[in-house]
């Protein structure tokens, strides 16, 4: 496919094998490359594991990652920098950077990697081979999902009619045009259905599973205002009880540890020492060790942010926030911006800026729920009761849950809902997404380098800028992309 540069790079990655040789299924995934021909089932089980290693590559993550967390209102930028995440922060998006080139190249060698596997595997052939074709279904859906959201409009906008990305379900060497959102939607949710339906191991969390697929489909779902749906596929992970709300202590340190012993985590990028990427890490810009260096740490909790959870101190996602103070006690400052370093990306295996960026987790679900039901109607308690599980697990009580007489000055409830999934998934990607298909504009209204006066700056939902420019470069290779306006 031309239009992804896969005649450049996939040879040399398409099939990875795993080097280690102790009960597979449950080890970390490496990259080792190894071409080979997909014949066996080990040979098939080999390149999973590379499907998955692509995920990990030194861009994917950082840019997945940044490319959303940058264009929400978590964070605060505090001075000019060169690195692209300057055009992000301040929606001056361009079409040559890397936070797009590479995103965008990474992603679909990934899917080329999938639809390799995808293309050998017989349907009904072993049961083994079944869970190997669902797993490699999953990251299929969940790279096309990311896609869509970065460089086409929210699903609401046009009821999904506009633009949104190429969805390749084979290895032909193409020049696509750009599939619509509702399209890809469409493909997406096709993709995790059969995923679902075909996997049957319960692998930990760094792998693909039967519930991780329907996690995602109660994202994509509450993404495209099918809300029945997002309902019963939250319903279907929170009812398996395969995973358990962390307690309130170790909530505090939720993600450092990997993502096999984490009971919330639903599906994480797994990383190991050995992917530490040290400088480069998604953490680097937002945490720096209190002694040395570990990150560049010029980029802060909002000040909005930082006093939505000080409004109770007691509050465990405190603990993601660590104030820099003098020792007279006043805030360091990094010009205009007061130092509050984030560490959710933070000392896995004690190393600073190693994490396994968490892509699904429980708490996640019964906010979905709670959302969608905001949106149905008729079932208001049930959403008060989402939220305050969530609350109480933050470690809050008595007049700090909400009641349906005492919203504490919201005037609505999917407003309450969208404050809590701020204060429980800041600097996770979420922010953004839910924001605008919401119709709602993201707002700075605090000190950072952003807009004209640094204090105030606004992006409405249906502003052109509000989504990315598709890389100039698949521009040029392929005639049948239109260019975002």
């Amino acid at each position: 496919m031309k239009t992804i540069d896969i005649n450049r790079y996939i040879v040399a990655i398409i099939f990875l094998t795993i080097v280690s040789g102790c009960n597979k299924d449950l080890e970390p995934y490496s990259s080792k490359s190894d071409k080979t021909a997909l014949v066996t089932l080990t040979d098939i089980q080999s390149a999973t594991y590379g499907a998955y290693a692509m995920l990990k590559t030194p861009y994917y993550p950082l840019c997945l990652f940044w490319n959303a967390i940058y264009m929400s209102d978590d964070v605060a930028l505090s001075g000019q920098t060169n690195d692209p995440i300057w055009n992000t922060y301040n929606y001056t998006h361009l079409a040559t950077t890397y936070n797009v080139t590479n995103f965008w190249r990474d992603a679909y060698k990934a899917i080329y990697s999938s639809n390799a596997i995808i293309e050998a595997i017989k349907d009904g052939e072993s049961p083994e081979l079944d869970q190997l074709k669902g797993e490699n279904l999953f990251l299929r859906a969940m790279t096309h999902f990311f896609l869509v959201r970065m460089f086409g409009r929210p699903y609401p906008q046009n009821n999904g009619e506009n633009p949104g990305v190429p969805y390749k379900m084979n290895t032909e060497d193409d020049l696509p045009s750009r599939n619509s959102v509702k399209q890809v939607y469409g493909f997406i949710i096709d993709d995790l259905l059969a995923a679902a339906s075909l996997m049957t191991v319960d692998k930990s969390a760094s792998f693909a599973s039967k519930e991780a697929a329907y996690a995602l489909l109660a994202r994509v779902y509450l993404y495209k205002e099918d809300n029945e749906n997002a309902i019963l596929y939250a319903n279907k992970v929170i009812d398996s009880h395969r995973y358990t709300l962390m307690a309130t202590e170790p909530y505090k340190k939720y993600f450092i540890p990997i993502p096999e012993n984490n009971p919330e985590t639903i599906f994480a990028i797994r990383h190991v020492p050995s992917d530490n990427r040290g400088e480069d890490a998604i953490g680097n810009q937002f945490y720096n060790i209190p002694f040395g260096f570990s990150g560049y740490a010029e980029t802060y909790a909002s000040q909005t942010l930082v006093d939505l959870l000080g409004q109770h101190p007691e509050d465990a996602r405190n603990s993601f926030i660590e104030p820099q103070r003098n020792d007279d006690g006043s805030m360091k400052m990094r010009g205009l911006v007061p130092k509050y370093y984030m560490n959710k990306y933070n000392w896995q295996d004690g190393i600073a800026n190693l994490s396994s960026p968490v892509i699904l987790r429980l708490a996640e679900m019964y906010l979905i729920r709670a959302e969608a039901n905001t949106k149905i109607g008729g079932n208001d308690q049930s959403v008060i009761d989402d939220v305050n599980l969530i609350r109480s697990r933050a470690g809050l009580s008595g007049a700090a849950l909400y009641t349906l007489g005492d919203l504490k000055g919201h005037d609505n409830l999917l407003s309450v809902v969208l404050e809590e999934k701020r204060l429980e998934f800041f600097i996770e990607g979420h922010r953004i997404f839910d924001l605008f298909r919401n119709n709602l504009p993201m707002v700075r209204a605090y000190t950072g380098w952003h807009g004209s006066d640094h204090f105030n700056f606004r992006v409405e939902p249906t502003a052109a800028r509000a989504v990315h420019l598709l890389p100039e470069r698949e521009i040029i290779i392929n005639p049948n992309l239109i260019q975002n306006p």
